[in-house]
């Protein structure tokens, strides 16, 4: 039983962020019901997208499936919300509000609700309606730009920052903070969570050091952004990598040790106009040995050397394997929830659950009567792929 046990969530099906919003929720213990759309004849969804890019993201949900064009989708929905303390959705600005289900509407029906919201831009603003994603809100805000070599474009950093870190990652500790704030005042709110605001907050150090003019506009010209020798990835002579990030004096010196060169011959760490040299020699050494043997030579040593691993790789280090770091669920190695609690910790309960498995184990657990479900499915407002719960 994690730290959100007790805890009602009801999920709008999306892609990226919301469903990841939704996991880090019922990792931590929360009750969290997706709504997905009703599957077509063929067994797919309407947006196939949605399913694909969910994917390990589904994980600790049950699914409702509901037709959210038809007025007994709309009940559904609105029942199933009477005893939430919380509602994700990732539609654009306005989408809820012509569904019938905006943030007044719910509201009214539950006055406690926190109604999270996520979308690239904000509720409101000059770019509200326009399309985009991680990539973009990264750009506009003051991210991207600062990110890769320092005379190629910018680099492409996954999909983290937009979408999981400042999307993501923000919103679930807002609906948290919203939910804490609710049981006291017995009011819920609107969380209004954009993509490019977060990602900006992110970045609130790096503004702060601009601010104060202790940042160089170039990119790999600073300490943290590959412009250090010190703090860099280097290739091995297997063409693999090792990431160094020996930042502290004491660090950097044990590195120098390690690497079998003299401080006292070298140009001052810090002494930005030698970095690049710097960078050579490094590189010269670590093209010496293959990854796995610097690996075995540093791992020990507080030098700050790690090997650069790949998802394959990684669930098998054994500092991974020592924490339990990695979990398999539906036959596929996944990282495990954090963070950890000492005295409630948090567990997967199920795995991605398919569109509509949950729907009449919901909808009993919400109140509505038999005659009433068996309604809805006649009518095709929710529909049922769990067979053996709807015989």
């Amino acid at each position: 039983m994690g730290p959100l046990a007790g805890i009602s969530v009801v999920e709008f099906a999306g892609i990226g962020p919301t469903p990841f919003v939704a996991l880090l929720l019922s990792d931590l213990g929360a009750d969290v019901i997706t709504i997905d759309r009703v599957p077509s004849a063929d067994g797919g969804t309407p947006d196939d997208l949605v399913r694909m890019t969910t994917g390990g993201l589904g994980r600790g949900r049950r699914s409702v499936a509901v037709d959210l064009k038809s007025p007994g989708g709309i009940e559904t929905v609105l029942e199933l919300l009477k005893n939430a303390d919380g509602l994700i959705e990732g539609y654009r600005p306005g989408v809820m509000e012509r569904l019938g289900l905006g943030p007044e509407v719910c509201l009214a029906q539950n006055p406690r609700l926190v109604f999270g919201r996520m979308t690239g831009w904000g509720q409101d603003g000059d770019l509200a309606q326009r399309a985009g994603h991680d990539l973009n809100y990264i750009a506009v805000a003051g991210v991207l730009h600062h990110i890769g070599g320092r005379d190629q474009a910018p680099t492409v950093p996954l999909n983290l920052i937009g979408d999981f870190g400042g999307g993501g990652l923000l919103l679930a500790f807002g609906m948290v903070a919203a939910m804490l704030e609710a049981r006291n005042s017995g009011r819920g709110q609107v969380v209004d969570a954009s993509m490019a605001e977060g990602s900006a907050l992110l970045m609130t150090m790096m503004y702060e050091l601009s601010g104060r003019g202790m940042w160089d506009h170039d990119r790999e010209s600073n300490m943290n952004d590959g412009g250090a020798h010190f703090y860099s990835v280097y290739a091995t002579s297997d063409d693999k990598y090792v990431a160094v990030a020996a930042m502290e004096p004491k660090f950097y010196a044990n590195l120098l040790s390690a690497l079998g060169l003299d401080g006292r011959d070298l140009p001052d760490q810090w002494d930005r106009s030698q970095w690049p040299a710097l960078r050579e020699v490094f590189a010269e050494v670590f093209r010496t040995r293959t990854r796995d043997a610097w690996t075995a030579l540093l791992e020990d040593t507080d030098s700050c050397v790690t090997p650069v691993l790949s998802m394959l790789e990684a669930p098998s280090h054994r500092h991974n394997v020592s924490r339990n770091a990695f979990i398999t669920v539906d036959d596929i190695t996944q990282p495990a929830p954090a963070p950890r609690f000492s005295r409630t910790p948090t567990q997967v309960r199920r795995g991605v659950a398919e569109p509509g498995q949950h729907s009449v184990e919901v909808l009993r657990e919400a109140g509505i009567d038999e005659a009433r479900i068996d309604e809805l499915l006649a009518s095709g407002s929710i529909a049922s792929t769990n067979q053996e719960v709807t015989a």
